[in-house]
């Protein structure tokens, strides 16, 4: 077979220039190294010449691309630029392998069903962290390998039919929430106790790029939790969360007080463990969270699962919450290694 045939061929290496390198050939140098002198998919330079004859090697097992061939490295690329959206960009790696990583902290939006149709094209293979959970500038959201060292055009068209014209993966950006707080309790609002719940909330917000701009306490009175609402709102709150009073003691106001600010309750109670005792309600536009006292105690809760879907500006449903069910156990660890868990992760 002659080295300028389309296909596989052993061609004699000064042949061999543009040619692409069908196998890994490992360099060995007596009693100093022994590592891969060239890797497979390889496209021989004039400058390997010496390097490979050196290496005793005066015939090479390479291939030239055809009309429409794809080398694996320019096809991962190019399956990288049609799978991924705004906020994430493509890193190459070597090997057909091609990351996306986030551009800025966010929520992964997986558009699940089109990265099935991708995957069972065969050939390709792209896989993702999961979809609705905060991730951070920087951080590698996806990965996509194409497995073949060569490919045809006509997989790459597929995958962009696949796609359908839009991306599968992207990160919906964090605005800077201006948060008001409003923390229940007739204890705490006396002084006879420390709020404890402010900081572990003021901390989890900052985590996420916003700021609780003000917070109010009140005792445990429905009308006083009310009128604090909206005061927050009128006053210019992104959004509003209402610490304490949760639980089904009677003395405990804040699904009243939430309700009674004239706020549209979208789910009291989410089957999330820990966060049951969870209310979100809109006021206007303006989200409000009841946060049950496990938020305060535990790393990883209901907060954690809802507060970054309302950050990127996601309109979370009843149906949303319910879906939380699946995935919403806590396993509980002795050390929390939340987000690499399988807390909330249920789709």
């Amino acid at each position: 077979m002659h080295g300028h045939e389309h296909g596989l061929s052993v061609v004699p290496v000064h042949e061999a220039v543009g040619m692409m390198l069908c196998h890994d050939m490992t360099r060995i140098v007596p009693g100093v190294e022994k590592g891969p002198g060239f890797r497979k998919g390889h496209v021989i330079a004039p400058e390997d010449i010496p390097l490979l004859l050196q290496m005793g090697k005066e015939h090479v097992y390479a291939l030239r691309l055809g009309a429409g061939q794809l080398h694996e490295d320019d096809a991962a690329l190019r399956l990288a630029r049609a799978v991924g959206g705004a906020g994430v960009a493509p890193e190459a790696r070597c090997e057909g392998r091609v990351n996306l990583i986030a551009g800025h902290d966010g929520l992964l939006l997986v558009d699940v069903p089109a990265l099935g149709r991708v995957n069972g094209l065969g050939g390709l293979a792209v896989s993702t962290l999961h979809g609705l959970c905060a991730v951070r500038a920087g951080q590698v959201v996806a990965g996509m390998r194409v497995i073949p060292l060569i490919v045809h055009e006509r997989l790459l068209h597929d995958a962009e039919r696949a796609l359908g014209g839009a991306s599968a993966v992207s990160v919906l950006p964090f605005r800077r929430a201006r948060v008001g707080m409003v923390t229940t309790g007739s204890e705490v609002f006396h002084g006879r106790i420390k709020d404890k719940f402010g900081p572990v909330v003021r901390r989890k917000f900052a985590e996420l790029g916003s700021e609780v701009v003000r917070q109010v306490l009140v005792a445990d009175d429905r009308d006083a939790t009310a009128r604090a609402i909206r005061e927050l709102v009128d006053e210019g709150a992104d959004m509003v969360v209402v610490t304490g009073g949760m639980s089904v003691d009677p003395d405990d106001q804040t699904p009243a007080g939430i309700r009674a600010a004239g706020a549209r309750v979208v789910a009291y109670g989410a089957p999330v463990l820990p966060g049951s005792m969870f209310m979100l309600a809109y006021l206007g536009e303006v989200p409000v969270m009841g946060l049950p006292g496990c938020v305060m105690y535990h790393r990883a809760s209901i907060f954690d699962l809802v507060a970054p879907r309302l950050l990127a500006g996601l309109a979370v449903t009843r149906e949303d919450i319910i879906a939380l069910g699946h995935g919403g156990l806590c396993l509980g660890c002795q050390e929390c290694r939340y987000p690499a868990c399988p807390f909330g992760k249920g789709t």
